[in-house]
């Protein structure tokens, strides 16, 4: 694939901005103003044009973005950053091409809001998601879903914003931490809905506009109608989600990460209604209960994500989930191939930014880009930039004003080759009187010559304009082989006429050849909420990969496995049923083997009862250990949650509860086991369920107590002189810890050599130039960008900082630092301080490395206190 690319010493964006910023829209001066080279470079595919739009000026600190149809770009722009906790430094601009030639004409401030995570426009309003401050006590007192009014469409909120959504993070911890576990992302579906993705600090007691309240422990998925109600858990069981791409047939994909201990190892996954993922609890020893996730990639930090679905974009970039990170500086398209229910996946680098926070694209196939570019986990006034991307092939096509357009031609826009255009005219359909969209969206879905995701847009627009009125036509559709799976979709979306819904669709479905209109089927079924649906749902196979890892192997928690789908998801509708009796009458079948999985999460007095009669009924020795590990999950439970607690960014993983509690049948289990064990003469087996469900029975043996870590009881003083406490750490838990050290210069200077760094820095200019020069870093670089580059080296390389690989003649390679240049030679120093002396008129090539030459982990083994000592001394230096 041919790349376009911009290195550092031969690239500088070139951007127009105005340095006014009042709320009025300003025109944009005639001059060019240089802002700083990109760091590690750019780069993209030769087939795209990629050019600046702005810069710091007027979108510093970038943390997320959203285009309207028509082409305004807002820009959640947030200095606070992921640790910062100082009030009013967030806000959302508009941004402005009037003439579509990819240049900024005009710029607002459209609200005033602190950490913008997410953003969405629909018609003329903006949703945002954003921390609360208290104006009392200037400290965070929650996140919420917003929306903002804009009828006169001057690119200025109308006035403030209506919650639909309050107290979606928990305030304790983003209080103590900032927001770099909170809840982040966006985007609305082809179904209407508003999908939240919810990062592990989690949420207690968020409260929709009908009054409802959700508690959810961890991470997942969030959804909401626009209009702020029916609030549900979509998915569980993520770590710090960003956000999430959705295709037009309501696939739904992420990119997140693992432990911060664990290497914060990318995961790509896949996520379907009611799936549980497992972090942290069941995705490394409990792995046979989850859906996995399609691959690990690594190291990384998930970001904004997008399915690009514009016919104005090249075949082979189009139809695609694009996914940011943030820490490999790159937007990747994850190139997904259909497997029965699920996909599988390949990974390819697509566009280079440093620090790349957000995609989204207009319905024209205008895409924009924005980069943190280095401003660090506190934020930066300095740093961040938005770029534009379109094909080279690409012309500005108008879309239609939604608000002056006919129903039928809003109809007609549903067969568009843009899910962009397609969303925003189904979206102003849905207030046009039903008695009018119904009948044409129903025309469109019926007629089979159309294209099958236009045929999908108009089914989901048909299902919520209808409403229960459109059961019926919806069942007649179900006998559609093309649109099955979405009719049963549709008719199980929407709990408030769920008991309108017959189950014969769903229940003839759970047959059907097709995988993905089995697994639309059994999400349906447990939707219902009708519990004779439990016997079908029983019938699910169980396939031979449901195996649960040994002892303490770690399972496959990133290895794609679309057969155990079904019967995942059948064990959650079951759990959703509440489906006790069934799962026990189901014992001693070949149905056992389900019925136990889901018994497993039915903290039922029933579940135990009825799993010890059974027991004592049967003779097979391998279905008796089934019903012994299903009663040893059942000896215990995870805590409520209260929202007090977080588990850190390196949580205790080995499961299968985090805060694990006794409950009512506690006792009842422990005796009934504890005659079992007596009577055993597999005395080992039992020591395997003590270790392996953590159930602290003594006399078993093979314990493990461990005692459940807590990010509110870190003691800083107690352990800021520990050694090593830096390599032990999260990174974000070395940032928080340097807020409150002052460290001793003189220390610094001493570690400054004792470190190595000596080896490639000077301090002074009267030294022999090695590496990048650190005599004047004070001046250049804050105290926490310093910190960042030492922990993180190649995250953001400052200009001047790069690697140099040089490739001479006879042969001859070079990587280092460049130290001195003139049109004759090159003088390069390696990182074991060897110096070369290169005749320019050698040289071949000359490319800059993405990576730092500065190995990640110099500091690894300094305690807190010592490595905000070698700050600043660093920070102290600005000759």
């Amino acid at each position: 694939m041919l790349k376009i690319t911009l290195p550092l010493i031969t690239a500088s964006l070139l951007l127009f901005w105005n340095t006014s910023r009042t709320n009025r829209p300003q025109s944009l001066p005639s001059q060019r103003v240089l802002i700083d080279s990109l760091p590690n470079g750019t780069s993209w595919p030769g087939e795209l044009r990629v050019t600046p739009f702005t810069g710091p000026e007027l979108t510093p600190s970038p943390a997320c973005l959203a285009l309207a149809p028509s082409g305004e770009v807002f820009v959640g722009v947030d200095k606070m950053g992921s640790l910062g906790k100082k009030a009013g430094q967030g806000s959302i601009v508009r941004l402005v091409d009037s003439n579509h030639d990819g240049k900024l004409d005009s710029h607002t401030i459209f609200a005033k809001v602190d950490n913008p995570r997410g953003i969405l426009t629909i018609g003329d309003q903006v949703f945002v998601l954003h921390t609360v401050f208290s104006k009392e006590k200037g400290v965070a007192t929650g996140m919420d879903l917003v929306v903002f009014d804009d009828k006169n469409h001057d690119g200025v909120a109308d006035g403030p914003s209506r919650p639909l959504i309050e107290h979606i993070s928990n305030p304790n911890f983003l209080q103590s931490r900032g927001t770099d576990h909170a809840t982040n992302g966006i985007r609305q579906g082809i179904d209407g809905w508003i999908y939240i993705s919810v990062g592990d600090f989690g949420f207690h007691d968020a409260i929709d506009r009908s009054g409802k309240k959700l508690t959810m422990l961890g991470g997942g998925i969030v959804r909401v109608r626009p209009d702020g109600t029916e609030m549900e858990v979509y998915a569980h069981g993520t770590r710090n989600v960003y956000d999430v791409a959705i295709d037009p047939y309501m696939n739904i994909f992420t990119r997140e990460n693992t432990n911060d201990g664990g290497g914060w190892n990318v995961r790509f996954s896949h996520l379907l209604q009611t799936g549980e993922y497992g972090y942290p609890t069941l995705f490394m020893h409990f792995t046979d209960e989850i859906i996995p996730a399609l691959v690990d990639v690594g190291g990384g930090s998930g970001t904004g994500s997008l399915f690009m679905d514009d016919d104005t974009w090249p075949e082979k970039y189009n139809r695609v989930p694009m996914m940011a990170d943030w820490g490999r500086n790159q937007l990747y398209l994850h190139r997904v191939t259909s497997d029965q229910a699920s996909f599988t996946q390949k990974e390819e680098e697509f566009i280079r930014l440093p620090q790349i926070t957000d995609i989204d694209v207009d319905a024209s196939g205008q895409a924009y880009l924005s980069a943190w570019d280095g401003a660090g986990y506190s934020g930066n006034p300095g740093k961040g930039f938005v770029v534009r991307a379109v094909p080279k092939s690409w012309t500005y096509k108008p879309f239609m004003d939604v608000k002056k357009a006919s129903v039928e031609q809003l109809v007609g826009a549903l067969k568009l080759g843009s899910s962009v255009a397609r969303l925003a005219a189904q979206q102003e359909l849905l207030t046009r009187p039903a008695a009018s969209v119904a009948p044409a969206s129903w025309a469109l879905v019926t007629d089979a010559s159309q294209p099958l995701h236009s045929r999908v847009a108009a089914l989901f627009t048909y299902a919520q304009s209808a409403g229960s009125q459109g059961i019926s036509n919806l069942v007649k559709l179900t006998e559609d082989t093309t649109l099955r799976e979405f009719a049963l979709k549709a008719l199980a979306d929407r709990k408030a006429w769920a008991q309108q819904v017959p189950l014969e669709p769903f229940l003839k479905a759970l047959n059907d050849p097709s995988a993905r209109v089995q697994t639309a089927a059994i999400i349906g079924l447990g939707r219902l909420g009708k519990p004779e649906a439990a016997t079908a749902l029983l019938r699910v196979k169980v396939p031979a990969s449901f195996v649960a890892p040994v002892g303490n192997a770690e399972g496959p928690h990133a290895t794609p496995n679309s057969a155990i789908v079904p019967a995942h998801l059948a064990a959650r509708a079951l759990v959703s049923l509440n489906a006790v009796d069934a799962c026990v009458k189901a014992l001693g079948t070949d149905q056992s083997t389900l019925a136990l999985w889901a018994l497993r999460s039915m903290h039922d007095p029933k579940a135990v009862d009825g799993i010890m009669a059974a027991y004592d009924k049967t003779n097979d020795a391998a279905l008796k250990k089934q019903m012994l590990v299903t009663l040893a999950r059942l000896y215990q439970k995870e805590a409520d949650y209260d929202g007090s607690w977080w588990w850190s960014t390196r949580p205790d993983t080995h499961g299968p509860y985090y805060k694990a509690v006794a409950w009512e049948s506690s006792p009842k289990v422990k005796d009934f086991l504890m005659k079992q064990w007596q009577q055993s003469g597999d005395k080992a087996f039992y020591a395997d369920l003590n270790s392996r469900h953590r159930m602290n029975i003594a006399e078993w043996g093979g314990q493990e107590t461990t005692v459940a870590k807590e990010e509110v009881k870190v003691d800083l003083e107690k352990i800021k002189n520990k050694k090593g406490q830096v390599g032990e750490s999260s990174i974000e838990d070395v940032m928080l810890a340097l807020e409150k050290l002052k460290g001793n210069a003189t220390l610094g200077k001493t570690l400054f050599t004792q470190q190595g760094c000596i080896a490639c820095h000077s301090l002074s200019r009267n030294e022999p130039m090695k590496g990048p020069f650190m005599g004047q870093i004070g001046s250049i670089m804050s105290r926490d960008q310093i910190a960042e580059s030492i922990l993180k080296p190649n995250a953001s390389i400052s200009q001047g900082f790069a690697t140099v690989m040089i490739t001479a003649k006879g042969k001859k390679s070079y990587m280092g630092f460049v130290t001195e240049e003139s049109a004759s030679r090159v003088v390069l120093r390696d990182i074991a301080g060897q110096v070369y002396t290169i005749k320019a008129s050698d040289i071949i090539s000359r490319k800059e490395m993405e990576n730092s030459m500065m190995p990640a982990g110099l500091a690894n083994a300094l305690s807190y206190e010592e490595f905000a000592s070698l700050v600043t001394f660093l920070s102290e230096q600005k000759k």
